[in-house]
């Protein structure tokens, strides 16, 4: 007879201890963004929502953003930093195939021989990141995890593409999520769709980049960010409704239990359609950070999380829906209560 492996069980209940972001110091207006694509503020503003969005600076990188939203959501969070052990990093703007940026966050934090990884899904990589999380900590494996989600997408697009340079844009978020009384993250309803892949994608890959250099030398154009919008507007708006509703199902909930909706920001049109055909009660905050912060990717969800609650529109503890969606196609929703913030 086999040896009896030992087996090990955590918390029963998760939820979200604290939150933090870290927002890049350069605003940019949709002046700045508009003449290199022949566009203006009227065409992108009626287009996107967006109005302005902030840039990251060389000295902010993925490591530096990272690392300040994690350490305002670890003092939110009101615990120490040694007892973090495992840290979560959602990105597609990490731009080395290895070694993961997590690894390099963890110990730019001071956190010694903890488990460090990066989540690549897309704009869904927050969301993911926390279910992970949420079960890593469930499951005895950790005691408090740091689930980041950070980009900085203006590595990675063209500033001269019209289907993506007045949209995206910097930043980080990061959320401690460790044990609780009751349950404060619900069950995640995700999956994928990869006949969608196309939809938004890296225009090119490695391998044909380095064969174009050797072909046509410094002349070689690098790879970008390429996205097909209608097709990803028409996934989301006509995919995502049965995504929300289950997972308020599995939470417990109705549409009017909830005090929040904290969408990705990829369209303030998208999310208006998401908003309408929920009917959300009046009473249900509804996130539309991307008006002022562009669309983040992975950062987006934890970013239009502490401007809700910085506003007033929602406060810590309330009920918030969380639906992600982006390349892959990829997509991830969850009910969780809101944390508190810095």
């Amino acid at each position: 007879m086999a040896a009896r492996i030992a087996s090990i069980t955590g918390a029963e209940h998760t939820a979200m201890l604290g939150l933090g972001v870290y927002r890049p110091e350069r605003i940019v207006t949709n002046d700045e963004v508009a003449g290199p694509i022949d566009s203006s503020d009227e065409w992108i503003r009626t287009r996107s929502g967006i109005r302005t969005r902030r840039f990251a600076s060389p000295e902010e990188t993925i490591v530096s953003m990272s690392v300040a939203a994690a350490r305002d959501a670890i003092e939110a969070a009101e615990i120490d930093a040694n007892q973090i052990d495992c840290v979560i990093v959602a990105t597609s703007t990490w731009l080395l195939l290895t070694p993961a940026a997590g690894p390099q966050i963890a110990t730019a934090l001071g956190l010694e021989n903890v488990a460090a990884f990066d989540v690549s899904a897309g704009c869904a990589g927050f969301c993911h990141a926390v279910a992970l999380a949420s079960d890593l900590v469930k499951g005895g494996t950790a005691r408090h995890v740091l689930a980041i989600g950070v980009e900085k997408l203006t590595d990675t697009v063209n500033p001269k593409d019209r289907g993506t340079a007045f949209l995206f844009a910097d930043g980080a978020g990061a959320v401690v999520i460790g044990p609780s009384d009751e349950p404060g993250i619900g069950p995640t309803v995700w999956g994928s769709d990869g006949t969608q892949h196309h939809a938004i994608r890296q225009d090119k890959d490695w391998m044909e980049f380095f064969a174009e250099i050797d072909e046509r030398g410094l002349d070689a154009v690098r790879p970008y960010l390429a996205m097909e919008g209608t097709a990803v507007f028409r996934w989301a708006a006509h995919s995502l409704e049965k995504v929300c509703r289950d997972a308020i199902e599995r939470a417990g909930l109705t549409t009017d239990e909830l005090d929040a909706m904290v969408p990705h920001q990829a369209n303030g049109r998208i999310i208006e359609i998401m908003a309408r055909v929920l009917k959300l009660p009046e009473s249900c905050a509804l996130a539309n950070d991307i008006e002022e912060t562009g669309n983040t990717s992975a950062a987006s969800i934890p970013l239009a999380m502490e401007a809700l609650m910085r506003t007033g529109d929602a406060k810590p503890g309330g009920s918030a829906l969380l639906i992600a969606f982006g390349a892959g196609l990829s997509f991830a929703a969850q009910v969780v209560h809101l944390p508190n913030w810095k």
